[in-house]
């Protein structure tokens, strides 16, 4: 595909969004207004994300694969903290149309400010952190955390912080698994090759597939929380290298020639 035709794609998708988030938010804040549930709001902004993901495979190509979705089954009923590498939005929007429980963000309180998408978020059960303060913020993710995993909410965190680009590592810092110890809650690693399609900081979108896989959940009872991340980390870079090689072999071959 030329960069012209995958950028004028990527505009349509981008615009398709844009004008979709307003009526999806609107119905959430008019819900919010007449007393409706956080628990009621929840689907109707899980729809708007499915759509764009399903839009993003019908305008752009970005199409998606799902493995180890078997181990989703045994934890139906019992608290669970997923821990996400992080490449791009795209896993943002896909991950609570795949989950079985709905899905309670961490996220810097900046996104709020966000018109409409911003305004939605604000609205439903999740956990929004001041970053300039790490010491308040972990509290808030310790506290809210245990409360939203008691009413049946998973909680979902991307333990590099930020998107890395395609390849590369960031920092797994241990407040996911610190949660997960804390709450008695069982840790789910998942692994995303999306920067294949959507790049970090990428307006444009290429044809493709993205794989998930979703690995076997880990115990938190008698962990350490670094050793734990060590093991979450362990296994999501090691399937990254499995569903995305070539990803590896590219940043390999730029070391080397530096």
């Amino acid at each position: 595909m030329s960069k012209a035709l995958a950028f004028v794609r990527s505009s349509l998708h981008m615009l398709w969004m844009l004008v979709t988030v307003v009526p999806f938010t609107l119905v959430i804040l008019l819900m919010a207004l007449f007393g409706v549930s956080k628990a009621h709001r929840y689907p109707v902004a899980r729809t708007w994300l499915t759509h764009c993901v399903d839009s993003a495979k019908w305008i752009c190509g970005v199409r998606y694969e799902l493995i180890g979705q078997e181990n989703l089954e045994p934890l139906k009923d019992v608290p669970v903290v997923v821990l996400v590498k992080h490449q791009s939005t795209y896993e943002t929007f896909l991950m609570p149309g795949i989950m079985p429980k709905p899905l309670a963000y961490v996220f810097k309180k900046e996104l709020l400010r966000i018109p409409f998408f911003g305004w939605s978020i604000g609205s439903l059960d999740m956990v929004h952190i001041d970053r300039a303060s790490s010491i308040r913020a972990f509290a808030k993710v310790i506290s809210r955390g245990k409360e939203l995993l008691a009413k049946g909410h998973w909680v979902i965190m991307f333990p590099e912080g930020t998107r890395v680009a395609r390849g590369e590592v960031g920092e797994y810092k241990p407040g996911g698994t610190r949660l997960a110890i804390a709450a008695g809650a069982r840790v789910l690693p998942v692994a995303v090759s999306s920067a294949r399609c959507w790049p970090k900081h990428s307006f444009i979108k290429t044809p493709g597939l993205v794989t998930v896989s979703i690995g076997p959940a880990i115990e938190s009872t008698d962990r350490a929380a670094p050793e734990l991340m060590q093991e979450v980390q362990k296994w999501i870079e090691t399937e990254m290298r499995r569903i995305d090689p070539q990803a590896y072999e590219i940043v390999g071959t730029e070391n080397a020639q530096d």
